[in-house]
Formats: structure tokens, C-alpha cells, sequence
């Protein structure tokens, strides 16, 4: 089983960019802890991270070779069509997470383009919200 992390805009700056709401850890060790649930689920995983919303749906077009997507879609959940289109284009499983709890934020940030074609979301955990997202995909692909 493969699975596809998508990371959205602004997320390669984690660890510095608003701690206060996005939490001390990096881009690189929240994919480090994926990685190892992975190994402990006995799937692989392929990350992508990317500012730009055209090369999120060139990667989404491209995942032929993957059985789910967990994506942080971050400011883009809030207003990319192309994106939600995108993932309902390729009908897989997917599951929505985000670090911070959106609901608890600007009005602005309580609309998801997303939710309507996820399978589930996991918000406002920090770090635990990718992997407690990304042991529901496995579970939900290993039926």
C-alpha cells in the first residue's frame, strides 16, 4: 500500500513561522514521524510539499501509483476549487488534516473545499492530527 502526503503553502516554514499556532516542529519531522508510523503500518509513503496550487494538482493528476492522499491543504482549503476538483477527479480516499483547530480561528478559515469529497478530517492536534489521519487512510484502504 502506498500513500500520498500532500503538504500545502506556507508549511515548509513549520517550526518558525507561528509557533504559538502551528507548533515547534518542522515540515521534515512531521514527515519524519509519518515515516515511521508507516514502517510500524507496513505501507510507504511519497510527501510532496509546494507553495504553488498548480503543482499540488499536477501531483494529485500524477497519483495513479498511490492507494489514498492525506493532505494539509492549509490556506488553499479555504479557497482552491482546482484542488478539491483535482481530488474528486481522481476518486481516492482522501483525508483532510490541518495542524491548528480551523474552527477556532478567523471566520475566514471555517470553510473547507475539501471536507465535501475527504472521507474524513483530523484538525487541531499539532503533528498528531497527520497521523492519527493517516492511520484512519490505512485502515479505511486495508478493508
Amino acid at each position: 500500500m502506498k500513500i500520498l502526503v500532500l503538504h500545502g503553502p506556507n508549511l515548509n516554514l513549520l517550526g518558525s513561522r507561528e509557533p504559538e499556532v502551528y507548533g515547534k516542529l518542522t515540515l521534515a519531522e512531521i514527515n519524519e514521524s509519518l515515516g515511521a508510523l508507516a514502517s510500524e503500518l507496513g505501507c510507504e509513503l511519497e510527501t510532496f510539499q509546494s507553495n504553488s496550487e498548480g503543482a499540488l494538482v499536477d501531483r494529485i493528476h500524477s497519483s495513479t501509483a498511490v492507494d489514498g492522499i492525506l493532505i494539509n491543504p492549509a490556506a488553499y482549503t479555504h479557497t482552491s476549487v482546482a484542488l478539491r476538483d483535482a481530488l474528486a477527479a481522481v476518486g481516492l480516499p482522501t483525508v483532510e488534516v490541518h495542524l491548528s483547530n480551523v474552527h477556532r480561528r478567523e471566520e475566514f478559515r471555517h470553510h473547507s473545499f475539501i471536507a465535501p469529497i475527504a472521507v474524513g478530517q483530523v484538525i487541531g492536534f499539532g503533528c498528531d492530527s497527520y497521523l492519527l489521519g493517516l492511520r484512519a487512510l490505512f485502515n479505511l484502504i486495508k478493508k
